[in-house]
């Protein structure tokens, strides 16, 4: 209850913060429903004569799509505002006041911020989501299979950002590895199957995008296999142990701004 109330804070007064320009949440709205219909065309353009994506439906297709922009929503009010401080706490020297509070410096640094930005990401993604699943025959999705999926996307989401924020500690400047990290989970953006198998492999086993939106989309169509279901959540605990273990390693290599 204290760390509720303590992050209860932490967002309203960041949201209080952001209140200030309205009016960009109205291009942010916008910018976003334009992004995600250029993915939806371009999907399109993939079924148009016969071709498409072996073992998916256009329908189908647009439940990844729209799992991918609830994802982006979710990295652009949470993760992106909050661990690209990581990099100024490190410039600035201020991720000292950071370590001297008496609350998890890992909690701190990841939900510190929440914004409203990445919040027409996710009501587009609901809609898209909605949609794809109405026309594909699944207006009833399997929601008690895909809760773990999904959950679990979540935390493999977090879990590959806070990694590449890390680094900040030793590198300081970490931009272009961000712009990687977005770039291979773009792959998320469609199903597995628009790939060759080596991108499979990949996706699956050292990038695992997989578990981020075809896994959870397979869940919600109620055909998802069980030993990728079973390996969602630990895919997702490894990562996130082994976030938890770099944060703690970075901390104890960090010397401070003077060191």
């Amino acid at each position: 209850m204290r760390i509720a109330r303590i992050l209860s804070l932490f967002w309203r007064t960041s949201w209080a913060a952001e209140a200030e320009y309205r009016g960009n949440f109205v291009f942010a709205a916008l910018a976003s429903a334009g992004n995600l219909c250029a993915s939806a065309c371009s999907l399109w353009l993939f079924y148009q004569g016969g071709g498409g994506f072996p073992g998916w439906t256009f329908d189908e297709s647009l439940v990844v799509l729209g799992l991918f922009s609830l994802y982006t929503g979710v990295v652009g009010s949470v993760l992106a505002p909050n661990l690209g401080r990581i990099v100024q706490h490190v410039e600035q020297g201020t991720l000292e006041f950071v370590l001297l509070k008496p609350l998890d410096s890992q909690l701190q640094v990841s939900l510190r911020v929440l914004s409203p930005w990445g919040l027409a990401d996710v009501g587009w993604g609901v809609v898209l989501l909605v949609a794809g699943l109405a026309r594909s025959g699944h207006a009833q999705p399997s929601l008690l299979w895909a809760i773990v999926p999904l959950s679990s996307g979540v935390v493999l989401l977090y879990a590959l950002w806070f990694l590449v924020a890390t680094t900040a500690v030793w590198f300081t400047k970490i931009y272009n590895a961000t712009e990687v990290l977005r770039g291979l989970l773009d792959a998320g953006r469609f199903p597995m199957a628009a790939y060759p198998a080596a991108y499979r492999f990949v996706f699956i086993f050292i990038v695992p995008v997989a578990f981020l939106t075809t896994v959870p989309g397979e869940a919600l169509l109620g055909r998802a296999s069980s030993s990728m279901l079973a390996a969602s959540p630990f895919v997702a605990a490894v990562a996130f142990v082994a976030a938890r273990a770099f944060w703690g390693r970075a901390m104890r290599r960090y010397t401070g701004a003077s060191g």
